[in-house]
């Protein structure tokens, strides 16, 4: 039994039948068809068991099972929307606005140090080793677009600035702004984050400034939804033990999966 939607199954077997046509796969030379190849890769990302355990329980070696779950996360992960796609899509449907916040994808110890001589990717923040991801949400929580990954150790502020800033600020420009939490501060013009004391701003906080960051808190907290939704349907996501590099792409996969689970619901 496996608690995926049938047509999700059917989704993936699809794709990956596209794509041994695609690359000439003659037909019958794989110990898995595409349907049986999708409940092994949709196993994995739905009970994150070890490659080793579903490979015997595919009747294959465990090579071919993290060839066979590498080249469907490659194939879905193709086929994750674009940030500017998915912002010109938010327009269209006249949203107010969309939420960016970040998240600590945990993984396993790896080798690699800062400037500073400190592991890469050990998340101070989060006490552990991670990748750091961002994602944008719709009003609703419904996650929209997910990042590629940046070590644990870099900000949510600095990761933000490379993958989806630029673009936010076009969007802000035609009227869709962005909510953000604290550890944006200072992203720029549209990215709206609550008032914090600071030299100019005293503490204790004017009642004008502090009924604002509870407007923009209870509004914004709809997007922790969507970091969430992905983590607990798609249980890969809360500790990755492949090369953390991969998790940007384990991310985008699991956000195709997640479309198609709405779609078909």
């Amino acid at each position: 039994m496996l608690d995926v939607p049938r047509p999700v199954v059917e989704f993936l077997a699809r794709l990956l039948a596209a794509h041994r046509r695609r690359i000439g796969t003659p037909r019958g030379s794989r110990v898995l068809g595409p349907f049986r190849q999708a409940v092994m890769v949709l196993r994995w990302f739905r009970e994150a068991g070890c490659v080793h355990c579903l490979s015997r329980d595919a009747g294959i070696s465990q090579a071919t099972g993290y060839r066979y779950l590498h080249e469907a996360i490659d194939l879905l992960a193709a086929r994750a929307p674009q940030l500017h796609h998915v912002l010109t899509r938010c327009r269209a449907e006249e949203m107010n606005h969309v939420i960016l916040d970040g998240t600590l994808i945990s993984c396993d110890r790896v080798a690699g140090v800062t400037e500073n001589g400190n592991d890469l990717w050990y998340s101070g923040k989060a006490k552990h080793f991670a990748g750091n991801i961002q994602f944008i949400a719709a009003p609703d929580g419904t996650p929209l677009w997910v990042s590629e990954v940046e070590p644990g150790s870099v900000h949510d502020l600095t990761v933000a600035r490379i993958h989806a800033l630029p673009a936010l600020y076009l969007a802000a420009r035609d009227g869709l702004p962005t909510l953000a939490d604290l550890g944006y501060t200072g992203a720029g013009i549209g990215v709206h984050t609550p008032i914090r004391p600071h030299p100019d701003i005293p503490s204790p906080l004017a009642v004008d400034n502090r009924t604002h960051n509870r407007l923009l808190r209870g509004i914004r907290a709809l997007g922790e939804r969507a970091a969430a939704e992905l983590k607990q349907r798609w249980r890969a996501l809360q500790h990755v033990t492949i090369s953390p590099n991969r998790i940007g792409a384990i991310a985008k996969a699991a956000l195709v999966l997640n479309n198609a689970w709405h779609k078909h619901r």
